[in-house]
C-alpha cells in the first residue's frame, strides 16, 4: 500500500506539473518589420519593379523573367502575364532601361512542351498562378503549373541560391541558358565549362543600354546530375566546354517525388576565380533555410533604421517604400575588391565596396539625402564609387551601370551627392572631389561648352536637345561647386561657379512667366506652349520645370513676384491636361500639370512653405501620398527609379522632404504616421511624434522640438543628427499663422 500511495501520489503530482506547463502560455512571436514589405508592389503598372530575392545594394536580384519583352517587363517580370521563363540573375529596379537579365536558370520536366521562341533557340516556359507564388524580402518561391516544379530563390550579396523541389519523372532537367535576353539586352560572347558532375563556370558578355557588360559565373549544383548537354548556338556539343554568341547546358536528372535539388550562381564582374571567391567566402554550405534567415535578418536590420507607429496599412505602405530604397545602388566589387572599372580595365576598391547602378538624374533628389541619414557608411562607399569612376573616365558617373557610363539623363548629378555628403560630415577626399566636380562641369560633350560659352544651352532644330532642362540643372549643380569650393578656400572657383549657378535667369521670359527655349543668336522660340511637351523638356514640359532653381527658390520668388508665384504655384495643381492633350509615357500621377510619375515634379508640394501657405503643402502631400502610392501590384504612379519614388514617400511620411538635395536642410510637412524613430549611426535617436493623428488631421497647429515651441518650416540635417523629439500637433483645420514668414 505505501508503494501504491507513493505512485499515486507521483502520478498526482506529474498531472498537476503537466496542467500548469499546459496552461502557460505561449510565447507570441514578435512581428518583423520584413512582414510589412510586399515585394510585388510596382510589378504593373508603370512601376517597372521585379518581385524576386536580393539583398540591401546587393550584386544579384535573383528573380522570375516571364520570358516575353516590351516596356511593361522592363524589369523582366509583368503581374499581368502568366508565364515563367526562366530566372535570371541581374534585373533594374523601376527604369525605364531594358538591360541586364544575365544567367537564366530554369527547371524543367517531361511534362514541358512549349516554347516562347518559335525560331531559334528552344525557350520552355511553365504557366505560374499568383495564388501558387510569394515573396518577401530576400526569398521568392512559385509553383511552375506545367511541370509540377516548385521553385524556391534566396541570395547572399553576390551568390543566388535555387531550391528546386521536383516530381517523380526521369527527365528532370535545370538548364542554364547564357543566350537568352530582353528588350535592350544582347550576348556577345558566351562561354560555359564543366569542371565535373556538380560544377560549371563560365562568362556572359554582353551590349545593351551598357555597352560592355560582363559577368563571370561558378554554378554548383547539390546533386551530381547524371548527364550534362552543351549547346552552341542551338547545335549540341560533345565537349567540355563551349563558346559562342549562344550558349547553354541542360544538365538531367531522374529525381524522386518530392526530390529537392539546390542550386548556388556565384557572380563577379572580373573572372571566374573571383566568383568562385564569392562563393566560398559567402555561401559554402548547402542550408537554403539558413540562408532565408540570414537573408531576412539582413533586411530586417535595414528596414529598423526607421521604427514606425501607425495602422497596418501605413506600415505595409511605409516598409514597401523603404524596402524599395534599399535595392540600388548595386554592389559592383567582390569579396577581394576587385571589380570591373568604366574604363574596361580590372580595379581594387581598397577599404570600401564598389558600388554601380546610379540613376543620378532620379535619386539626387531624395534618395541620396535619405541614405546620408539611414546608411552614412554606404554613402561614404557611394562617393568613393564616384571618384573611382573619376580616375577611371575623367569624370564623374551621369548614369552608370555594370562598369559602364551610359550617359542617360541630363546634369552632372554625382556633384551634389558627393557636395550633400561633404557638408553631412560623411568621409571623403574634398579635394579630389572638387577636382572631380569641376572636371565633369567643363567638359566639352552635352552642350557643356554651349552652356559655358553662351550662360545657357541653345535650342537645336535636331533631336531631344533638352536645352531648358540642361540649363535650368547645370545651374544647380554649379551652386553646389560653388558652396564646395568655398568651404575649401578655393576663391576662384567659387566666383566661376556662383556665377554659373545664376545661369536660370537666362531662359526666363518675362512675358509667358516661364523658362523658355532660346536660339543661339539669343531669340526666345515662337510658338511656345508651357503645357507642351517637347525636346526642350526632358521627360517634362515648362509648367514642371519651372519650379527647377532649388538652389534660390526665394530669388525665383523675387524674380515673378511673390503674388504671382503663388498663383502659378496654385495653378500647377489645379490646371488639368485636356481630352485632346497628347500626354507622353512618362506624364503619370497628374495633379493639375503635377506630374508625381516622374521626377522633376517632385519638391514642388513643399514650395508653399517657401511663401507662407505651409498649409497648402500639408494638404498636397497628404493628398499625394493617398493618391499616388499604395501597395497593390500597380502601387506606383511611374517608374519606380531607383529608390527616388520611394525616397519621397519615406521622408513625406515621416514630415520632411530635402528641396535642395544638397544644403542639409528639409523642408517640414505633417508626418503621415502617428510616430517614427530614426535609429541613427552615431548611437542617438531622432523621434517624430504626432498628437491627434488621423486622416482628416492633416494640418500642423504647433511644433516641438525637444519640448520647446518650434516655428520654423524647416530642420537641419545637423539638428537630426544631435538627436532628440519633434512633436507635431494635428488638427482638421490649417492654421496660418504657423511659421515665420520669409
Amino acid at each position: 500500500m505505501k508503494g501504491y500511495n507513493y505512485l499515486l501520489l507521483l502520478t498526482l503530482c506529474l498531472g498537476f506539473f503537466s496542467c500548469k506547463t499546459e496552461k502557460k502560455p505561449e510565447t507570441k512571436k514578435i512581428k518583423g518589420l520584413t512582414s510589412y514589405v510586399n515585394t510585388f508592389t510596382g510589378t504593373d503598372g508603370p512601376g517597372n519593379t521585379y518581385p524576386g530575392a536580393v539583398l540591401p545594394f546587393g550584386m544579384v536580384q535573383l528573380s522570375p523573367d516571364n520570358g516575353l519583352p516590351g516596356w511593361d517587363r522592363i524589369a523582366g517580370y509583368f503581374w499581368p502575364d502568366s508565364t515563367i521563363a526562366g530566372f535570371s540573375h541581374t534585373h533594374l529596379s523601376g527604369t525605364g532601361a531594358g538591360d541586364m537579365y544575365d544567367l537564366l536558370v530554369m527547371p524543367l520536366n517531361s511534362k514541358f512542351t512549349e516554347s516562347l521562341t518559335p525560331e531559334g533557340s528552344y525557350r520552355p516556359y511553365s504557366k505560374f498562378s499568383h495564388d501558387k507564388e510569394k515573396a518577401s524580402p530576400g526569398y521568392y518561391s512559385v509553383d511552375l503549373l506545367s511541370s509540377g516544379i516548385k521553385a524556391e530563390l534566396t541570395t547572399t550579396a553576390r551568390v543566388g541560391f535555387h531550391q528546386y523541389t521536383f516530381p517523380e519523372d526521369k527527365k528532370s532537367q535545370i538548364i542554364l541558358d547564357l543566350g537568352y535576353s530582353l528588350n535592350w539586352d544582347a550576348p556577345v560572347a558566351t562561354q560555359i565549362t564543366i569542371e565535373d558532375n556538380q560544377t560549371i563556370s563560365g562568362y556572359r558578355k554582353s551590349k545593351g543600354w551598357a555597352r560592355d557588360q560582363r559577368i563571370y559565373f561558378v554554378m554548383k549544383f547539390s546533386k551530381p546530375f547524371d548527364k550534362a548537354e552543351l549547346f552552341e548556338n542551338s547545335e549540341e556539343k560533345d565537349a567540355k566546354t563551349v563558346n559562342g554568341k549562344f550558349t547553354r547546358i541542360v544538365a538531367n536528372y531522374k529525381t524522386q517525388e518530392q526530390e529537392k535539388i539546390q542550386v548556388k550562381v556565384a557572380l563577379s564582374s572580373v573572372s571566374i576565380a573571383g566568383a568562385r571567391k564569392n562563393l566560398e567566402r559567402e555561401l559554402p554550405h548547402w542550408n537554403f533555410e539558413q540562408t532565408i534567415q540570414e537573408a531576412e535578418n539582413v533586411w530586417e536590420t535595414y528596414l529598423s533604421k526607421i521604427k514606425i507607429e501607425g495602422t497596418k496599412s501605413q506600415k505595409e505602405l511605409f516598409y514597401t517604400n523603404l524596402y524599395h530604397v534599399f535595392l540600388t545602388p548595386s554592389l559592383h566589387s567582390d569579396v577581394d575588391g576587385l571589380y570591373k572599372g568604366a574604363d574596361g580595365e580590372v580595379h581594387k576598391a581598397e577599404g570600401y565596396n564598389k558600388y554601380d547602378t546610379f540613376s543620378l538624374w532620379d535619386t539626387f533628389r531624395a534618395a541620396h539625402p535619405l541614405y546620408t541619414i539611414l546608411a552614412p557608411k554606404e554613402t561614404e562607399d557611394m562617393v568613393k564609387s564616384f571618384l573611382s569612376h573619376y580616375d577611371e573616365t575623367g569624370l564623374l558617373p551621369v548614369w552608370s551601370l555594370a562598369g559602364n557610363e551610359t550617359n542617360m539623363m541630363i546634369g552632372y548629378h554625382a556633384v551634389p551627392v558627393i557636395v550633400d555628403a561633404y557638408f553631412k560630415g560623411i568621409p571623403l577626399d574634398a579635394k579630389k572631389a572638387l577636382e572631380a566636380c569641376v572636371a565633369s562641369a567643363t567638359e566639352k560633350g552635352r552642350q557643356i561648352d554651349l552652356y559655358m560659352e553662351l550662360g545657357y544651352v541653345p535650342t537645336s532644330e535636331e533631336g531631344e536637345s533638352w536645352s531648358v532642362s540642361k540649363t535650368l540643372e547645370y545651374a544647380y549643380n554649379d551652386w553646389c561647386i560653388a558652396q564646395l569650393a568655398e568651404a575649401l578656400g578655393e576663391d576662384d572657383i567659387k566666383q566661376t561657379f556662383s556665377k554659373r549657378a545664376n545661369n536660370w535667369k537666362n531662359l526666363y521670359d518675362s512675358k509667358s512667366t516661364f523658362f523658355r527655349p532660346k536660339s543661339k543668336e539669343g531669340k526666345f522660340s515662337d510658338p511656345f506652349s508651357a503645357k507642351a511637351y517637347t525636346r526642350e523638356f526632358c521627360e517634362s514640359n515648362a509648367w514642371q520645370y519651372f519650379w527647377f532653381v532649388p538652389q534660390d527658390i526665394d530669388g525665383l520668388i523675387d524674380t515673378l513676384g511673390e503674388e504671382q508665384f503663388t498663383v502659378k504655384l496654385d495653378s500647377m495643381f489645379t490646371y488639368y491636361p485636356t481630352a485632346e492633350d497628347k500626354l507622353p509615357i512618362f506624364s503619370t500621377g497628374m495633379i493639375g500639370q503635377y506630374a508625381h510619375g516622374n521626377e522633376p515634379s517632385h519638391h514642388v508640394s513643399y514650395l508653399y512653405n517657401n511663401i507662407g501657405q505651409p498649409w497648402k503643402t500639408q494638404e498636397m502631400v497628404r493628398r499625394i501620398i493617398n493618391t499616388q502610392y499604395s501597395t497593390k501590384p500597380d502601387g506606383y504612379c511611374g517608374n519606380e527609379d531607383c529608390g527616388q519614388m520611394s525616397a519621397w514617400l519615406v521622408f513625406s511620411s515621416i514630415g520632411m522632404y530635402p528641396i535642395n538635395p544638397a544644403n542639409g536642410i528639409y523642408s517640414l510637412t505633417s508626418p503621415f504616421v502617428k510616430e517614427a524613430t530614426i535609429q541613427l549611426e552615431n548611437g542617438k535617436q531622432f523621434v517624430i511624434t504626432t498628437e491627434n493623428q488621423s486622416k482628416e488631421n492633416c494640418y500642423i497647429q504647433a511644433i516641438l522640438l525637444n519640448g520647446t515651441p518650434y516655428n520654423q518650416s524647416t530642420i537641419s540635417h545637423k539638428q537630426i543628427l544631435d538627436g532628440g523629439e519633434i512633436h507635431f500637433i494635428l488638427d482638421n483645420k490649417p492654421n496660418k499663422n504657423l511659421f515665420q514668414k520669409r
